[in-house]
């Protein structure tokens, strides 16, 4: 397992090479703790698809910091969804964490998402929000020391990638990474063209 130092000079690096290597890593709040099947790397100015691609604003301001925070926002008007900021203090780059398998704590994440299977449990972004009980107040929480925590340990042998999922901006790019065969791992859709 990686110790907080560890955690933040592998958080240094570029999203989409870090990306990769947090597959099979714990994050953990509180009772619950989910193992990452399924992550998204976002490259901030350099990357259409990404919140930070048109500057620093009030909500993306944690992608800006050090890495090894959590950056959390709110998205449809209901869920929130969380990465794990990447890359050298002021670039902004972020790693969606998209779904994975809870590995602790199952009986209070079946409470918490009553009615789903405990492969959906934490299979996709607002989902794994909502069983570990992430909140948008846990923007900027410091993983390497803070309530929630990200602990890296060995990524699988083989590593798929292909597009990130729902982008307009930038789909081509294939930096969404996941563990082939993890029935956690999220349904991969393509954006919705706007009515022409």
């Amino acid at each position: 397992m990686s110790a907080s130092p560890e955690l933040r000079r592998l958080l240094l690096g570029r999203p989409e090479e870090v990306a990769p290597l947090l597959l099979n890593a714990v994050l953990r709040h509180g009772d619950v703790a989910v193992r990452l099947t399924e992550v998204e790397a976002y490259a901030g100015a350099d990357d259409p698809g990404s919140h930070a691609f048109r500057g620093r604003t009030r909500r993306n301001a944690v992608m800006f910091g050090s890495p090894g925070h959590l950056y959390c926002y709110f998205t449809y008007g209901m869920h929130v969804c969380a990465n794990a900021v990447a890359g050298p203090e002021g670039t902004a780059g972020g790693i969606l964490l998209r779904a994975g398998e809870v590995v602790d704590g199952l009986e209070l994440a079946r409470a918490r998402r009553p009615g789903s299977s405990d492969r959906d449990l934490a299979r996709g972004p607002a989902r794994l929000c909502r069983a570990l009980d992430i909140a948008l107040s846990h923007d900027g929480t410091d993983l390497t020391a803070g309530e929630i925590t990200l602990e890296v340990g060995t990524p699988p042998p083989v590593v798929e990638a292909g597009p990130r999922v729902g982008l307009r901006a930038a789909p081509e790019r294939p930096w969404r990474f996941w563990t082939p065969g993890e029935p956690s791992v999220s349904a991969y859709r393509p954006a919705k063209r706007p009515p022409s």
